[in-house]
């Protein structure tokens, strides 16, 4: 009995330890350089104070594209002068049923999301102050087509 316990408690350890390095690794990393992400809500008063357009990053929890814009694209320097200087920069996670303020109105992230055309992801949504959809684009994009999309807002 004392040598089936203490088996027990070994293989216990050793799991707890397995367990704990196992999910350490996969915790999201910082990543330098990112935008400057912001609630929707906060990002239509700042857009109306300041003239700007909303630049939305409509994104998948699982989706390895939307990991590679976050991690390869939106960090990089050129890409972050177009945003900083033309856009209020918000993620949003396309699937989730979270309770987001738009409009002065509570809906969910995936009926918004949906409701601006956004049903694959990525998708990169442009959109003015009051919610109209300037122009949308899915799927990845590299640092110069992401560029080169915000770059003009009107095509």
């Amino acid at each position: 009995m004392n040598k089936r316990l203490t088996i027990l408690i070994a293989v216990g350890i050793f799991l707890g330890i397995f367990l704990y390095s196992s999910l350490k690794s996969v915790e999201p990393q910082k990543i330098e350089n990112a935008p400057n992400w912001i609630s929707l809500e906060a990002a239509q008063k700042e857009a109306i104070e300041n003239d700007k357009l909303i630049m939305v990053d409509v994104y998948e929890v699982g989706c390895k594209y939307c990991r590679a814009m976050e991690r390869e694209v939106y960090p990089d320097t050129t890409v972050r002068i177009v945003i900083d200087q033309g856009y209020i920069p918000v993620k949003l996670d396309g699937n989730s049923e979270e309770l987001i303020r738009f409009n002065g109105e509570e809906i969910a992230a995936r009926d918004f999301a949906q409701s601006k055309g956004a049903y694959a992801f990525p998708t990169v949504l442009v959109l003015t102050a009051d919610g109209k959809v300037v122009k949308k684009r899915t799927g990845f994009m590299n640092v110069d087509e992401l560029r080169q999309f915000l770059y003009n807002p009107g095509s």
